[in-house]
């Protein structure tokens, strides 16, 4: 039975959304069992929760308070003790669930993660995973995110070393390809850290720890050129908000032709068919939830304003990762790979002192 501890107050809706997204996720895994976070007289009045309740495999975990959206990280940290997020990584820390899932402010989420759960041994910061839609008909997985706005050479490996783990359990790719985003896939292009980071992937591609494509370029994010991209997490975040821009953008343009005269609802008419695979295509709920990956417990993280469908997917993908004992295969990569970074820091090759980073 693979227990599921759900933040069931957290992101812009809160248990309108998570309740009946846990019921349709209940009834389509049946070794599944859920522990809704939150404040119990909310939860239990939702119309939802006695159709959770008759399936048997569904229980309130009380907490008194809420991280809010807009909530600083320090007041979510420190004041907010009880907060529905906090008792949720609590709940992967005691061993009750063998996942977390919340929807709320990520900047928290990080923060109370890392606090609670802590990092694995060999990982500097965690990192935000997921996938971009692409050209093939999946999806990129992209790392970091937005969790760490400036890195250092040593944390992009670190982070292909764990991507590499995510698509391996998920995707039942043993060997994904790796690429390292930059500004031409020429080696001897991009800044120094791009360049030392090329050098170490390298070197980790010939010891077995990766399997390392070379550069790429940002089409190829959407192109499919790869299984992973790693990057820092300012660039990772633009490339994300870019992408659910798309689909907006096309999902709005279908709409104005059909409200057009008679001549563009009948061209729209005909286009509709390709349109409508598109935009499904690049619609960003088919690829909600994201892996906190580097943490001593397995995290993911919904996007704030999912509704019910988007919410489902990120339960299914942290579903997937705690089956296929996610955890521990990225420690066995990072266990695999210490010896390559402890070289690298004698080598010079990476910094010695990892640089301050920003919490997204």
């Amino acid at each position: 039975m693979i227990r599921i501890a759900v933040d069931a107050m957290g992101g812009d809706i809160g248990p309108a959304v998570i309740l009946p997204a846990s019921l349709a996720f209940l009834q389509a895994h049946q070794d599944a069992h859920i522990l809704l976070v939150g404040q119990p007289e909310a939860l239990a009045a939702h119309p939802v929760y006695a159709q959770l309740q008759a399936l048997g495999r569904c229980e309130i975990v009380a907490a008194s308070e809420v991280v809010s959206m807009d909530d600083p990280i320090e007041v979510a940290l420190r004041r907010k003790k009880d907060s529905s997020m906090r008792v949720t990584m609590n709940q992967v820390k005691s061993g009750a669930a063998h996942v977390g899932v919340s929807g709320g402010n990520t900047g928290a989420l990080m923060a109370i993660a890392r606090y609670v759960l802590k990092t694995m041994d060999g990982i500097d910061r965690p990192a935000i995973a997921s996938q971009l839609p692409n050209a093939s008909g999946g999806g990129t997985t992209m790392l970091d995110l937005g969790a760490n706005v400036d890195c250092t050479e040593e944390h992009l490996l670190q982070f292909a070393v764990m991507g590499s783990a995510l698509v391996a359990a998920i995707a039942d790719k043993p060997n994904p390809t790796v690429g390292l985003l930059n500004i031409g896939e020429e080696a001897i292009k991009g800044g120094e850290m791009i360049k030392k980071a090329g050098q170490l992937l390298r070197a980790a591609s010939k010891a077995g720890d990766i399997n390392f494509y070379g550069n790429v370029e940002g089409n190829d994010i959407f192109k499919g050129t790869t299984d992973i991209v790693v990057c820092d997490g300012f660039v990772g975040n633009v490339a994300l908000k870019t992408s659910e821009g798309l689909a907006h953008m096309i999902g709005n343009f279908i709409k104005a032709e059909f409200s057009r005269n008679w001549l563009t609802k009948m061209a729209a008419l005909v286009a509709y068919p390709v349109l409508s695979a598109f935009k499904k295509r690049f619609d960003y709920r088919q690829y909600n939830g994201a892996a906190l990956l580097g943490l001593q417990g397995l995290v993911f993280k919904s996007h704030g304003s999912a509704d019910a469908f988007a919410f489902e997917k990120a339960l299914n993908k942290a579903y997937d990762a705690a089956r296929n004992n996610l955890l521990e295969r990225v420690r066995e990569r990072i266990v695999h790979a210490a010896p390559l970074l402890v070289a690298a820091r004698a080598a010079g090759v990476v910094d010695s002192v990892p640089r301050a980073v920003a919490s997204s």
